[in-house]
This record gives structure tokens, sequence and C-alpha cells, in this order.
């Protein structure tokens, strides 16, 4: 039996509702397995299911107005949805989501991004990545198939951002955040996209406020799929699709896309 191809992509729309057009068009042509969504900002009873439904694919979702949500879009059927941690209360808004699809288990995050080290969303940020590695290690095995992605507002070396001596000690690029974020990768995950790219000025997040930040290289890669080790040996290529961020009324995030050969 030959292997069967599957891909994935995760992008952070910045309102499902303003990017749908783009969206889309995405899904049309590259036809991904799965589209892993965030922060689609729209309350569920108007998140525009209906419209992937229609272009074929199958969806899950939860949000809220305005800020957060999280989103799904899958070819085959998604089994075993939940929405955020298992344990103990509620993170604060819509910011995660998991499912199966094909076999594979999908845990689709938007991490705060913490705004200052001296808020108190910084404490919560550093929470939450503890959070998550305590619910891979009671809910989740290393040796299974299971691919954690999103906007994880993260830059884990130096190669992922412009400027990298500027951007030390920022939230998106600060020490204490790299700690916990690698306890989850030392409970079993492996970046997928250094794996197969090993390239400078990959950035999946180019800030509106900078003019011309694609064309001048100037962004953040704070976007990411992540696979346990039984996924990542199975990944043939894994990349950063820049269209999107260049077409018309854009996210300020574009997708990463991770392609497998599944068994």
């Amino acid at each position: 039996m030959s292997p069967t191809p599957f891909k994935v992509a995760t992008f952070n729309v910045n309102s499902i509702r303003s990017r749908m057009p783009i969206v889309l068009d995405w899904l049309r042509e590259h036809e991904p397995d799965a589209l892993c969504l965030q922060e689609t900002k729209v309350e569920d009873k108007d998140f525009p299911a209906g419209e992937f439904e229609d272009a074929g694919f199958h969806v899950a979702y939860c949000g809220q107005k305005r800020w957060n949500g999280v989103a799904i879009i899958s070819k085959a059927p998604l089994e075993q949805v939940s929405f955020g941690f298992e344990d103990g209360p509620p993170e604060e808004g819509p910011r995660m989501i998991s499912g199966v699809a094909s076999g594979v288990t999908i845990v689709n995050t938007y991490i705060p991004q913490g705004r200052d080290v001296e808020d108190e969303q910084f404490a919560y940020k550093i929470g939450w990545f503890e959070r998550l590695r305590n619910e891979f290690e009671a809910r989740r095995r290393p040796e299974d198939l299971l691919l954690w992605c999103g906007d994880l507002n993260h830059a884990p070396e130096p190669i992922d951002v412009y400027e990298p001596e500027k951007k030390q000690g920022h939230v998106c690029m600060h020490p204490e955040v790299d700690r916990v974020y690698r306890k989850i990768l030392d409970w079993g995950l492996v970046d997928v996209f250094r794996r197969h790219c090993s390239e400078p000025k990959q950035y999946s997040f180019y800030d509106y406020r900078i003019p011309n930040g694609v064309k001048r290289g100037l962004g953040w890669r704070i976007d990411h799929i992540l696979t346990t080790q039984p996924l990542a040996d199975r990944s043939s290529a894994s990349r950063i699709d820049l269209a999107p961020r260049l077409k018309p009324k854009p996210s300020d995030h574009t997708p990463v896309v991770a392609e497998f050969m599944l068994d």
C-alpha cells in the first residue's frame, strides 16, 4: 500500500470574515488536508462555516467577537474535537482547538502575545506555555502522530527575526518564553519547518506598521508547525507562502505549510 500525502497549513487570519476571499482562494489553489486558523475574531453564530462546507471542507471552530478565535478546516471529517484545556479553569478566550484528521492529532493554538514584560499578560503567556506542556504530558504521547501548530508568538532563534540583536528581550523573543517553549519541545516535538528549511529571512509575520515590510524582509517567524518524531519522520517538505501577505487587504501573517507521507 503506497503512502498517502497529507498537507497541513497554519494561518493567523486576523479576522476570518475580512480574509475569506484570500482563504478560499488559497484552499482552492493548494488543497490542504487541514488548515488551522487563528484570530478568527468572530462569534460562533457568525462564523462562515457554510462557505467552507460549500467548498467541500469540514470545519470546527470556537470564537468570540473581536478577539482570539481558532478553527480547523479539514478535508476529512474531524474526530475527537475539543476546545481549550481539559483540566482546570478555562483559558482567557478561545485559544485552542484539537481534533483528529486522517489519523493525525492536530492541536491548533493562538498563544497570548504578552504585551510587555512588566505586564500581567506576560506572566499569563508563560503560564499558558507551561499549562500546555502539562496537557501534553497528561493526555498525549510522543509516540503518537501529533501536530502542534499555530501563532505561538515566539521566535525561537535569532534567524527567526530581522535585526535579532535589537529584539532580544521582546515578549516574542524573550529567554523566559524560550525556556517554557523548549520544555514543550523536550516532551518530544520537532520544528518541522526548520527540519526542511535552514535559510534566513523566512518569516510568517510582517507588521502592518512597517512600510513594505515583506519586500524589505522585515518580519518574524512566530507561526509554527511542530510534530512528534514519528510524524516528523514522515515529513517531506515545509515552507512559508508569502503570496497571501502580498494580496490586497491581507492579514499581517501568512501561511506556514508542511507536507507528510502517511502510511
